[in-house]
């Protein structure tokens, strides 16, 4: 029996993929957004997948919370995870969002 990680390393790269296409499109769109990532526990898939869109300040991050970009980055959330087939009931609990910490060393990979 394959192990969890090599069971959904497709669908992980093809996650990969559409989220790059996701943080592409709102890097043009929303103010100060400036990359996502995403975690997830393949043993609890896909409940324990999360996105994170990270930004520039606290600032654009909460006028992107209070402004039609927020149902934006959830839509372009939603369309990455319906691209690669991934079924949650709400998008909204598998998204956060965070500002960028100033770089003490490398920054961990993101889309």
């Amino acid at each position: 029996m394959p192990s969890p990680k090599r069971k959904y390393s497709g669908i992980e790269r093809e996650l990969i993929r559409s989220l790059t296409l996701a943080c592409e499109t709102a890097k043009s769109e929303i103010v100060g957004f400036q990359w996502l990532t995403h975690e997830v526990d393949y043993e609890h898939f896909p409940q324990s997948l999360v996105v994170t869109w990270m930004f520039d300040s606290e600032a654009n991050r909460a006028r992107a919370l209070a402004s039609p970009d927020k149902a934006r980055m959830l839509e372009l959330t939603q369309a990455a995870f319906d691209e690669v087939g991934i079924s949650v009931s709400s998008i909204a609990e598998h998204v956060a969002f965070s500002v960028e910490q100033p770089a003490r060393g490398k920054r961990g990979q993101g889309h």
